[in-house]
């Protein structure tokens, strides 16, 4: 390291026990324009400040730098010239003028039209709002945090008051690492939700009065869900706990996790509609069992010091993985699914990893390793590269891992008794307790003699050229194909595309464009590819279900399906894919020569 590098790592170093000074206006939130102002300590002589990079939970270096606009620096009175870092575009360097105790940032923060905020809510994410000493830990930099939002508006956080002058509110003072742990929302239109004595809550935000209003049996299985979570690891890891939802058409999907919290958005009328009620159920058990798996037990990988040093993704499986089979367990446990709801998922999921190419040639394990390069990339010819795989497929692996616990022990344990050893534990507040590959290997031979090495190994690091269903053969179920959408797959297709893959071998977008083909598909043979548009179906204009009807007619002598396809340049093209196996969609069915348990590890578990 140059000795300018030392310097300024002293420099940052030194001025790391005052508190940073943050306030937030954020009265023009509603329109995604907040400012932020900053009073941080600092020396006289050179400085790097840096933008929080890699955000827990978001797995990449997606902190949203571009968004920064209107950055002036000042110190004694006087504006500061900054430059950023040639390589680094998250660090800005400058100098801070002799006799100066302080530098004051100002900023506007201009996101996406509709990425954190409708007209009548918005999500305070801090990382966005802040910057900090470079080369300090984020557990070592504190910072004294206000809020101002818009009149009228309520704000909900794990963060706690320490006081409101006017319109604006006063936090105690935390240390980055909990203040980035602990966003908020604020909102003209809410609802409180108590879940269990006052300890867990929904914070419920909207555009409209109307769609806060949640049924009694839907708030009844929202505190089965709290029940079943304290039922699996018998103990929990925060000082009270809210998730923070919104329900609106506006201000985009969330999900995201924290240790106290959880920010969860999705349709506007989650409560109301069936299919977009199942989603959320399924989006508060999996951000909800992060608060152990995720939050409190992480890879050690993923347990950087800072927001600027790069994670390593490799346990994804772990941390994202097991957390998609627990948080879909603990949607019938909760009776927020039905047991066919449930069994509809796992099928879906074999179906949507069977039919998953680039597990020809990809482990699971570079999935997650590759994290930064899978998340947000294109949709063309996705199924041959894989994407971010280590969620649903290990669905299927840790279901395999539970079967498997139960037969070694007759049935007197099962993968619950690994989540109170691994997750469990002592009641705390939040705490970070870094794993290994090697952690999760003893635990479950704690649980359950066995070899476990071999068995992620194999499943994991090795290339497997079929989707694991041998924890669905074990459970007592078999996975079969007819012509009845299942109802997850309900959830997806149409409102997100329709997706053909087990049968033509694409998925097609709302705009009829071509998203993705199966390289080695009746599709791919016809000539399909991604970017093309459908025009028109054996002869009639292109809809989805003109599309699905031809793809259900296929048995019938003398059927066809014919495409007409814009392929660019003002060419049409008719494409005819030969395909006469009709609809397939995967289902559960019972195998009566094995023991039920699937139906087992679904049950409710809280007393």
């Amino acid at each position: 390291m140059c000795f300018l590098a030392l310097a300024l790592v002293a420099a940052s170093s030194s001025v790391a026990t005052e508190p940073i000074v943050l306030s937030v206006d954020a009265t023009q939130a509603g329109r995604n324009f907040i400012h932020s102002h900053l009073v941080v300590p600092a020396h006289s002589g050179p400085m790097t400040l840096v933008y929080p990079k890699w955000i827990p939970g978001e797995h990449s270096p997606s902190g949203p730098i571009n968004d920064v606009i209107g950055l002036h620096l000042h110190a004694a009175g006087h504006e500061i010239s900054w430059q950023r870092d040639d390589v680094d575009m998250f660090a800005i360097h400058f100098a801070v003028p002799q006799g100066a105790k302080s530098v004051e940032l100002d900023f506007d923060l201009a996101s996406k039209g509709g990425s954190i905020a409708s007209p009548n809510f918005s999500r305070i994410k801090w990382n966005r709002l802040v910057w900090y000493p470079q080369g300090v830990a984020s557990d070592n930099v504190t910072f004294q945090a206000n809020l101002t939002p818009p009149r009228g508006w309520r704000c909900a956080t794990a963060l706690r008051e320490a006081g409101v002058d006017g319109n604006s509110i006063e936090f105690e003072p935390v240390s980055l690492t909990r203040l980035v742990d602990s966003p908020a929302l604020i909102g003209k239109y809410s609802k409180t939700i108590v879940l269990r004595d006052n300890l867990e809550k929904i914070e419920v935000f909207a555009d409209n009065d109307k769609t806060l209003e949640a049924k009694p049996t839907t708030i009844a299985h929202f505190k089965n869900l709290v029940a079943e979570a304290h039922a699996l690891f018998g103990a929990h890891h925060y000082n009270s706990y809210r998730f923070l939802v919104t329900l609106s058409g506006h201000g985009g999907d969330e999900g995201l996790e924290h240790h106290e919290t959880s920010e969860d958005g999705t349709a506007e009328d989650a409560f109301s509609d069936e299919n977009d009620g199942r989603y959320l159920g399924y989006l508060l058990s999996h951000e909800y069992t992060h608060s152990w798996n995720g939050k409190y037990r992480r890879p050690a990988g993923l347990a950087t010091p800072n927001f600027q040093e790069p994670m390593k993704g490799e346990l994804l499986w772990v941390y994202e993985g097991m957390t998609e089979f627990i948080g879909t367990t603990l949607n019938p446990r909760s009776e927020l699914w039905s047991f066919e709801n449930y069994k509809d998922a796992i099928a879906e999921i074999s179906a949507v990893m069977e039919y998953t190419q680039g597990r020809t040639w990809r482990p699971l394990v570079d999935t997650a390793r590759s994290v930064q390069l899978v998340y947000g990339g294109d949709p063309g010819w996705a199924r041959a590269r894989r994407g971010a795989d280590y969620y649903y497929e290990m669905v299927l692996v840790w279901l395999e891992a539970d079967v498997k616990i139960m037969q070694l022990t007759n049935g007197k344990k099962s993968i619950d008794d690994f989540c109170k050893l691994f997750h469990g534990g002592q009641t705390t507040g939040p705490k970070l307790v870094p794993y290994t590959f090697s952690d999760v290997v003893a635990t479950l031979n704690k649980v359950a003699p066995y070899d476990w090495a071999g068995f992620l190994h194999n499943r994991v690091y090795a290339v497997q050229p079929h989707a694991p269903t041998q924890g669905i053969e074990e459970s007592g179920w078999k996975v079969v194909y007819n012509d009845k959408l299942n109802d997850t797959a309900k959830q997806y297709d149409g409102p997100k595309g329709t997706f053909l893959y087990s049968t033509i071998g694409i998925q097609v977008a709302d705009d009829s464009t071509v998203q993705d083909v199966l390289p080695d598909s009746p599709a791919a043979s016809a000539g399909l590819s991604p970017g093309m548009k459908l025009v028109a179906v054996n002869g009639m204009k292109y809809t989805a279900d003109r599309l699905k009807q031809a793809i259900a007619d296929s048995p019938k002598p003398g059927a066809r399906i014919d495409l007409l396809t814009d392929i660019g340049d003002e060419s049409l093209k008719t494409l005819t894919i030969s395909y006469h196996s009709g609809a397939r969609y995967p289902h559960l069915i019972r195998d009566p020569s094995k023991p039920d348990l699937l139906s087992k590890i679904a049950a409710p578990h809280r007393r």
